[in-house]
């Protein structure tokens, strides 16, 4: 079904590139050009034969170079499931991505698109009421970013204060970078103050890393 999906977009969407992804595990997904996710959404809605009527989900992931925003689509009158996703190149750290909304195509956009803007800095253009939504109004950064760092103070509040941080918050991150075949691509903002034991195994496991490395 997603092989006609698929040639039905790029028939009735001209420009869309829609092109399908078909994996090995999990869902296959539908890439198509940012630029058309408005029109290719409501391509689906109103078409006859797929009556892609419900927005199921708006989500997001930050690959560093690029955020990755995911529409998960469904027919409940066809007994259809498929996702959309666009890729949206990142410019700088904290710099907003933009896509247009489509808010015109299902109401059940709104809040996803505004927490997808809160935690990952997505600009949905042309939304009625863009704002956070789980965050404060002022709070600096958008937390689901992999460059994202914890200010350290918020209208005069210290956030995350040492005393208040188990040692097992600070131990975490390092302990995903021990179990990761590539330690570099484990980022998060519970980083400092690890364990000694911890920080001696992570540094030989990288040295032998780059050892490897440099053999081949």
């Amino acid at each position: 079904m997603l092989k006609e999906i698929t040639e039905f977009l790029n028939k009735e969407v001209a420009g869309c590139n829609a092109t399908l992804k078909e994996a090995e595990v999990g869902d296959s997904t539908i890439f198509v050009e940012a630029s058309s996710i408005k029109k290719v959404c409501f391509a689906l809605k109103d078409s006859a034969e797929f009556d892609v009527n419900v927005l199921q989900a708006i989500t997001g992931c930050d690959y560093s170079d690029r955020i990755e925003v995911s529409y998960i689509l469904a027919s409940f009158t066809k007994n259809i499931e498929v996702i959309v996703k666009v890729k949206l190149p990142k410019t700088g750290k904290n710099d907003l991505v933009k896509i247009e909304s489509v808010c015109d195509v299902w109401k059940a956009a709104n809040f996803q698109e505004r927490e997808t803007y809160d935690l990952l800095g997505v600009e949905f253009t042309g939304h009625p009421d863009l704002r956070r939504i789980l965050c404060p109004y002022d709070w600096e950064g958008y937390p689901l970013r992999k460059d994202y760092e914890v200010q350290k103070v918020w209208q005069g509040l210290e956030v995350n204060p040492a005393h208040k941080i188990n040692q097992e918050d600070h131990d975490f991150m390092t302990k995903l970078k021990l179990s990761s075949d590539n330690p570099k691509i484990v980022t998060g903002s519970w980083e400092g103050h690890v364990s000694p034991e911890l920080l001696e195994q992570l540094n030989t496991k990288m040295a032998s890393l780059k050892d490897a490395s440099s053999e081949e």
